[in-house]
């Protein structure tokens, strides 16, 4: 499908149809979006791959990738963490994974408002919080997977309860759509807001050199106003090569296109769109001859590492594109004015 040539203009720096494009070409005939030629698929990157096919009107790709997740569900509710054409490589099931199912479905209906979609999906999306909610302790963090042989990892992570918060967020208000209210996530919901928000220091810190612990917790929405405009200042110096990007982790010169469109949205979410704009036109030359999007280079020498083309890079830039350029209905999808607790204004 051609991409809207009026859509096309509002991001004129992006072709949005040679990277929408990389992801088509890698989804397979059962709808299943692996990283790259050869590699394998986790559920958390198969939808966001999905989410940026809607950005750039592949509906019937969404679709199928999509209905690829709810085939490939296991019976409490979860996804394996990784598969390879379809059959498991890693049997760990991980709460984030088994959650984003419920960003997506919500970020499709705001593109599409498809509702007897979103209701046909409605179950899988249910199975996928209830296994998630299903680790949360008492105090409100939710443990980060159970291993294949079944036994919870008493380990909370930030970037993940970040992730699982926005996914809540989108569950609850999907529950809405369909007339299926759910107190219990509602619950849940709050407890997870208050672990982030006023006892972040529960949280495993073995990950705090990813830059992702800096900027999930404000890219979710969990953290707002004044605690975000900190936190994004407090860190940007350990995280951020100026003019290039933001560093995957703290002490590596290594700048990933996803962590910085990724940081783009949370940026804007705040309401910071001069900044957001700044941050991703430092990465727009960063593309390979197709104009796809390198996964990520090191710098100071610029080497391109690694080399493959990346299906859920190239979607988050798309969705990237799409926060700052209003591309669809979803471009506000994170944005923290948007939402009022769980329910969505738009």
């Amino acid at each position: 499908m051609e991409f809207d040539t009026f859509q096309a203009r509002q991001c004129p720096s992006l072709n949005i149809g040679s990277v929408a494009n990389l992801i088509v070409s890698l989804q397979r005939n059962t709808g299943e979006i692996p990283w790259h030629t050869g590699g394998k698929t986790d559920p958390w990157d198969h939808v966001e791959s999905a989410m940026g096919l809607n950005i750039a009107g592949f509906y019937k790709e969404a679709d199928l990738a999509y209905r690829w997740m709810a085939e490939r569900q296991n019976p409490d509710g979860s996804w394996y963490s990784s598969y390879i054409s379809g059959e498991p490589e890693d049997r760990t099931c991980e709460t984030n994974m088994s959650s984003y199912l419920a960003t997506g479905m919500f970020h499709h209906w705001l593109v599409r408002k498809d509702l007897p979609f979103v209701e046909s999906m409605w179950e899988t999306v249910k199975q996928g919080i209830n296994f998630s909610v299903g680790l949360q302790t008492d105090r409100g963090e939710i443990y980060w997977a159970k291993s294949p042989q079944g036994k919870i990892d008493p380990m909370a992570l930030l970037t993940g309860a970040s992730s699982i918060f926005m996914s809540l967020k989108c569950a609850l208000a999907i529950a809405e759509l369909v007339g299926q209210r759910q107190p219990r996530w509602e619950l849940a919901f709050e407890k997870l807001g208050a672990t982030i928000r006023d006892n972040i220091h529960i949280y495993n810190i073995s990950k705090s050199r990813f830059s992702m612990y800096w900027f999930y917790p404000v890219l979710s929405g969990a953290l707002r106003g004044d605690a975000a405009v900190k936190r994004i200042e407090r860190y940007w110096k350990k995280y951020v090569i100026e003019g290039q990007g933001i560093r995957c982790v703290s002490d590596r010169p290594w700048v990933t296109m996803a962590e910085t469109s990724e940081f783009v949205i949370a940026v804007a979410a705040m309401g910071n769109f001069r900044l957001a704009r700044l941050v991703f036109s430092w990465i727009q030359e960063r593309v390979f001859d197709d104009d796809t999007f390198w996964c990520g280079y090191t710098f100071p020498d610029m080497t391109v590492w690694p080399e493959e083309k990346i299906s859920w890079t190239n979607a988050v830039v798309l969705m990237a594109a799409d926060a700052l350029y209003t591309i669809t209905p979803a471009s506000r999808l994170f944005s923290h004015d948007a939402w009022d607790g769980f329910r969505f204004k738009g």
